[in-house]
């Protein structure tokens, strides 16, 4: 957890790297899809259906809008009067972090920052983007589990089955992992092996206060009414299928031909994948786990280009959006904090 101004520094302070990074991010897609399907790549990305492209774009602006009504929901007042249009802004300059800084790890901070900015402490916003994320986890695990039930009762014919196996097991040991921490955390902040490396008794104890507020603030987050917790889950899962659904519409755009569930798994594959990308938003290792994932079931400069708009729609659009949003808040912040 970080404290407002630990966070003002460290969302603000961009350096020519983070610029050469995003610049490399922002042309990783074309590069590689030149590179695997060559100039008949890009005819066909110039030839896309106009109709189902502006359905795609109209499939984004509906994510935001989902994510902008579970971040309502799950603040539930305690940051104040929050209308759509802020939550919105708030989504969207968030994501803009977390898509141009290596592994997301702007995301978070940019959250509590801005939630900081409404009055929400940051143990407490801590607990929001926990309660976002367990609810995405469960997402990922109820669709694998029935992923993997389908290819093992019926006759699929998907290439590398395997993966979804190890996916899950991956994913559900996460999830296990992370439901013991919370749970036996008053435990595991008593055990000596854990207390006793700290040099700094003050920190130690500023640690501790921290971690027990932030499981107090997801308990509290928990709590919520039963009715309000569904429609968190519900508008969860309207997200990501429409949000998955996009890579699909790719497909089908530039001539090419797979199943529904296959380009499901595969988004969900190379988003695990694009976390060893050195760049923003995972770039590189998405188009290439995707592409490789794709050429079983089409040709080289179908999948090349089906990658290309998908991510066109899907990650370069939210820097679009997000960017003028996030210079303005972030212009605000640093006036504020030059002031101070």
């Amino acid at each position: 957890m970080l404290s407002p101004n630990t966070a003002n520094r460290r969302l603000l302070q961009w350096r020519p790297l983070h610029c050469v990074m995003i610049a490399l991010a922002l042309i990783a897609p074309l590069v590689l899809t030149t590179w695997l399907g060559g100039t008949e790549a890009l005819q066909r990305v110039r030839h896309f259906p106009l109709d189902l492209l502006a359905l795609m774009l109209a499939m984004a602006f509906a994510c935001w809008n989902i994510n902008a009504a579970r971040l309502r929901l799950m603040l539930g007042g305690r940051a104040g009067r929050i209308g759509q249009r802020g939550a919105l802004g708030i989504e969207l300059a968030s994501k803009f972090a977390l898509c141009a800084t290596p592994g997301g790890s702007g995301g978070p901070v940019a959250l509590l920052l801005l939630l900081a900015k409404r009055g929400l402490p940051p143990a407490k916003g801590t607990a929001v983007f926990l309660i976002d994320q367990g609810c995405d986890l469960l997402f990922f695990l109820a669709m694998l589990s029935g992923l993997v039930l389908v290819s093992l009762i019926t006759d699929t014919q998907w290439p590398h089955q395997s993966l979804v196996q190890w996916a899950l097991a991956g994913l559900a040991l996460m999830a296990a992992l992370v439901s013991l921490v919370m749970r036996y955390l008053p435990n595991l902040l008593r055990t000596k092996r854990l207390t006793t490396p700290w040099p700094n008794r003050y920190r130690r104890r500023w640690l501790t206060r921290r971690l027990l507020r932030c499981r107090h603030a997801l308990k509290i987050t928990l709590s919520l009414p039963r009715i309000t917790l569904l429609a968190m889950l519900l508008l969860t899962t309207l997200h990501w299928l429409m949000r998955y659904s996009l890579l699909y519409l790719a497909v089908l755009g530039v001539g090419g031909q797979a199943n529904w569930m296959w380009t499901f798994l595969t988004q969900m594959l190379a988003m695990a994948a694009s976390q060893l990308s050195f760049l923003p938003g995972g770039a590189g290792a998405a188009e290439v786990s995707v592409g490789s994932l794709l050429l079983p079931l089409m040709g080289s400069e179908q999948a090349a280009a089906a990658v290309l708009v998908w991510r066109l729609v899907s990650y370069h659009l939210y820097l679009a959006a997000g960017a003028p949003l996030f210079i303005v808040y972030g212009y605000r912040l640093l006036s504020r904090h030059t002031e101070q």
